[in-house]
């Protein structure tokens, strides 16, 4: 009896041994993003693994629908919004670490057209007539009651004065991305998107930039949930980094910090 039990304890260590480093090799962070930061963030996420080994499970959305998800109980580590007042929402909620947000990142919106349209050089002021170039057609962006680049688009055309005119052509999208994808395909003559979307998308062409005064700042805010496991918050330093900055900028997004090293 005395064999086998020490038998079996040296199986029960030899099988602990073997197990931990496959749970460090586990560790996952789940993070929920706004889609218009897809491409820049898979590459910082790849770069991140690539360092610490550490893996990333990621949803993107509009960020209406991610802080509401959150709010639902979701599980997720980390919220990347791309506007203040959804990571506003979700602090409201309590399901954010308030002292970790930090306002990351900044953008613009563009407007763009099939990339074999006519339409090219538009400028973008007061009184542009948006309701006569589109004829027709239809105009994509995201939801203007809930996903930020709609909201940022409705406030530039009211503020511009085009909105009364054009509102009746939107075609309101679930998320920015979808919105791009509908002019690459030619289902919309227009869109409004971020600038960031526009560069990653070959199916489209920028064809007037909106002034930044014509909407509020586009700031883009990260923070950790308030469920986030303990090594969210070196994942959330990378974010703040040379290295994460030099990737952002590529692709178009402006760095709001003075980054770490």
């Amino acid at each position: 009896m005395f064999r086998l039990s020490g038998l079996f304890a040296a199986f029960v260590i030899l099988a602990g041994t073997a197990l931990a480093p496959a749970a460090a090799e586990d560790k996952t962070i789940t993070v929920f993003a706004a889609a218009s930061m897809k491409n820049a963030l898979d590459e910082i996420d790849a770069a991140y693994t690539a360092k610490t080994g550490v893996k990333f499970s990621v949803s993107y959305a509009a960020s209406s629908v991610l802080a509401k998800q959150i709010e639902q109980g979701a599980p997720a580590d980390v919220f990347v919004s791309a506007d203040t007042d959804w990571m506003d929402y979700a602090i409201s909620k309590k399901t954010i670490n308030e002292p970790t947000r930090v306002n990351l990142l900044g953008n613009s919106i563009v407007l763009i057209a099939p990339k074999d349209s006519k339409i090219d050089n538009v400028t973008i002021a007061q009184g542009f007539d948006l309701a006569k170039l589109a004829g027709d057609g239809r105009i994509a962006t995201g939801d203007v009651k809930s996903v930020p680049a709609g909201k940022y688009a409705k406030a530039a055309l009211e503020k511009l004065g085009a909105w009364q005119a054009v509102e009746s052509k939107f075609a309101m999208a679930e998320s920015v991305r979808a919105a791009l994808t509908l002019v690459a395909r030619g289902e919309a003559v227009l869109g409004i998107v971020y600038s960031t979307d526009a560069k990653v998308e070959p199916g489209v062409k920028i064809v007037g930039t909106f002034p930044a005064d014509s909407h509020p700042a586009i700031i883009y805010p990260v923070a950790a949930t308030s469920t986030a496991k303990p090594e969210t918050n070196d994942y959330l330093a990378f974010l703040r980094s040379t290295a994460a900055k030099t990737i952002l900028e590529k692709y178009g997004f402006k760095f709001l910090i003075s980054p770490t090293t």
